[in-house]
């Protein structure tokens, strides 16, 4: 085994980080309890850094506090390894260094074996990168990466960690806002949920609400129907459609049940907006890996705008789950992916095997460390998937190409 590790989480939350963590360092623990732990702070950011914590014995005895909460004990930030200007403005680095030589450095200072990234698909690919400056450059240093995104959108992986979670939180979210379509006659409702290029946490949370509806009492005869707290409409990024055949369809909602609920990924239509916002000489801010700001985007309230009169709304209301959802403790589903992953993490950790943890799509879904130059971000959402379809064809949606 290892005689010390470290570890760092980075990139946007999600409900499996401070999980992730507790596993890692039970696991050591429980076979290796020599091994020395520490956790570098904000992510890469600590890393370039040298801004550690370290993993006492008070803390490995109360490991298991760590799957009681949401968030990162070691806090992340968004930091990009190979985008070197983006370093120098953060200060992380002075002009003509390297961050990734920078990185390389402090790693070997400390005497680390192997290095922990718990993090997305921008945290997983910069893994990857720091992996192979490693390797090129004769560092003998093990990079093994945990997946997490609310997105679950990594190429080849089957189910990141956190993805289960959100959906789970999101869609509780929506049960009490969805009472809001009795404050106004004609209300529609838009809530607008976390996912940049991929649909599937969207598509989830609409598929976990509408189960949830499922197992509720009603009062039909009085105001109380499914129909009035059901989705209507779920619009995300790979599926394309018509605003004009939307609002007709809404407007149909509205009239038979004085209320309409859309659920919509950040992502949705964004492109088209950007290029709007563009044209008439808007500026609309980019993170350090180029990813358009959607906060400032705002797809959720661009859609209510155009649909309060083309769909002659009485009123409109748009909610955001993402913040509640992502920094959520994990469920069950959660912690049992988190509990298999930071086992084998720990497993390859010991045979000294680089990757990302993760059930292989090309390789039949098993659990395996799935080679660096396989990762991809920006899987779309399979939306063949079967519970989708059954999902639209339960709540009626059309096609509105």
């Amino acid at each position: 085994m290892p005689k010390k590790v470290a570890m760092l989480t980075a990139g946007g939350l999600a409900p499996c980080l401070s999980a992730a963590v507790g596993g890692l360092i039970q696991r050591y623990t429980e076979i290796s309890p020599k091994t020395e732990i520490i956790g570098f702070t904000n992510g890469y950011d600590g890393l370039l850094r040298k801004n550690f914590m370290t993993v006492n014995k008070k803390v490995r005895e109360k490991a298991h506090v760590f799957y009681e909460f949401g968030g990162s004990p070691l806090g992340n930030s968004r930091v990009k390894l190979t985008n070197v200007k983006d370093c120098v403005k953060k200060g992380l680095v002075k002009e003509g260094q390297d961050p990734l030589k920078v990185a390389a450095e402090n790693l070997k200072e400390l005497g680390i074996e192997v290095l922990h990234t718990i993090g997305g698909d921008d945290t997983s690919l910069t893994a990857a990168d720091l992996a192979k400056y490693l390797h090129d450059n004769g560092y003998e240093l093990t990079v093994i990466g945990l997946p997490k995104t609310v997105d679950n959108d990594i190429v080849p992986i089957v189910q990141t960690l956190g993805a289960y979670t959100a959906a789970e939180h999101g869609a509780n979210f929506f049960l009490n806002v969805a009472a809001e379509s009795s404050a106004n006659p004609r209300m529609l409702i838009v809530h607008e949920v976390m996912g940049r290029n991929c649909g599937y946490l969207t598509a989830k949370t609409a598929e976990v609400y509408h189960e949830k509806l499922k197992h509720l009492n009603y009062m039909d005869s009085f105001g109380l129907s499914k129909e009035r707290y059901d989705v209507d409409a779920v619009l995300i990024p790979e599926v394309e459609y018509d605003i004009d055949k939307l609002a007709d369809y809404i407007n149909k909602k509205l009239t038979d049940n004085d209320c309409a609920n859309i659920f919509i990924s950040e992502g949705a239509g964004a492109l088209g907006i950007v290029k709007e916002l563009e044209s008439k000489g808007l500026e609309v801010p980019r993170d350090a890996f180029g990813h358009v700001k959607l906060d400032k985007v705002n797809v959720g309230q661009w859609h209510a705008d155009a649909l309060l009169s083309k769909a002659n709304a009485g009123k409109t209301l748009v909610q955001k789950s993402g913040y509640y959802a992502r920094a959520a403790r994990p469920i069950l589903q959660d912690l049992m992916l988190i509990k298999a992953m930071t086992d084998l993490a720990v497993e390859m950790a010991e045979k000294g095997i680089p990757g990302i943890i993760g059930h292989d799509e090309e390789k039949k879904g098993v659990l395996r460390c799935i080679e660096f130059t396989r990762i991809k971000g920006g899987k779309p959402f399979n939306t063949k998937s079967g519970w989708f379809t059954n999902l639209l064809k339960e709540i009626g949606q059309p096609d509105f190409k």
